[in-house]
């Protein structure tokens, strides 16, 4: 039989998974694994276990439930063990944004039966300084207003909870004087935000166009710091609304391998959505199609996949 190896953090969103548990495990036991349940006891915990699954040598496959920090914890265990093994990915958390970028479905039963059904998927992982990070290293303002707005708030009035919350941050926001290089170019300004992705949306919210998983490049978008509530909350419609031109006057948008920030003080940073430390100078990279995923048929596939099936078609 398979094996697998389900590390759960029944902790994670509304702790949905502690009723659809034992539906979980007979879609998986039905599907022809046998699984070792591990649920996390504390912080770092998913960090540990996915290491051990991967050293091991045990497990075919290991799978995730909780929310984005949980998956974080795994995909560090999973470099740092150097020979990672497939993972695949049950969103239960807040805002679930990996889990979008993947089209993974929001039902905990139907993404069960998605990686018992699904393929591969070979995906970029950033290294901040060094650390890994799954999809979106940040600085900046905007980190309270995007992960610290109530979530029943989101529900209720979506992106204009976003909006309100921003602009209440006005008085005291602060802007850092930043030299960014990048792939032998260099800008330097006072950036009130910034951030280094590799993902559809973030928080749920800010929605990211031309952007893919593994093609060796992150998404950069640097915003100058507004003078009044009006230009901010220009900025942040361009930022909401995936239709609207980007004002390169206070927001830069470019995509980059390799991404160095300097700044005269230490500037605090969030790694998927949880604190990352703070530092003067910071080097982001990108590890290219470092870890595979196991997704469903909705998901995208690599280069490699979509010119063999395409090959395949056609002598068909």
């Amino acid at each position: 039989m398979k094996k697998m190896y389900f590390i759960t953090n029944l902790h994670s969103g509304k702790s949905t998974m502690r009723s659809k548990l034992p539906a979980v495990l007979n879609i998986f036991t039905a599907a022809g694994y046998e699984v070792t349940v591990r649920p996390t006891q504390g912080r770092r915990d998913a960090t540990a276990a996915a290491e051990y699954a991967c050293l091991s040598g045990k497990y075919d496959l290991i799978v995730c439930s909780g929310g984005d920090g949980t998956l974080n914890e795994v995909v560090q265990g999973l470099m740092y063990s150097r020979c990672p093994i497939p993972v695949g990915y049950i969103p239960c958390g807040s805002t679930n944004d990996f889990g979008r970028s993947l089209r993974i479905p929001g039902d905990i039963e139907e993404a069960a039966q998605q990686i018992t059904q699904g393929h591969p998927y070979h995906c970029d992982i950033g290294l901040f300084n060094s650390r890994n990070f799954l999809y979106v290293a940040a600085f900046g303002a905007f980190i309270e207003s995007v992960y610290d707005t109530p979530q029943n708030v989101k529900n209720v009035i979506g992106h204009l909870a976003y909006v309100l919350h921003a602009m209440t941050l006005i008085p005291s926001i602060h802007a850092y004087h930043m030299k960014v290089e990048f792939d032998g170019n260099v800008v330097e300004d006072d950036y009130l935000y910034g951030m280094v992705s590799n993902t559809a949306s973030v928080a749920g919210m800010l929605k990211l166009k031309n952007f893919r998983l593994d093609d060796g490049m992150f998404e950069v978008m640097l915003i100058r710091k507004p003078s009044n509530v009006i230009q901010l909350s220009k900025i942040i419609a361009q930022i909401l609304d995936i239709n609207e031109e980007i004002d390169e006057k206070y927001v830069k948008y470019f995509r980059a391998r390799n991404i160095r920030f300097i700044s005269n003080e230490e500037v605090e940073w969030t790694l998927d959505g949880e604190f990352g430390g703070a530092f003067c100078e910071t080097e982001i990279g990108i590890c290219n199609r470092a870890v595979t995923f196991w997704v469903g048929s909705d998901a995208p596939c690599n280069d490699a996949e979509t010119d063999e099936a395409s090959g395949m078609e056609k002598e068909a």
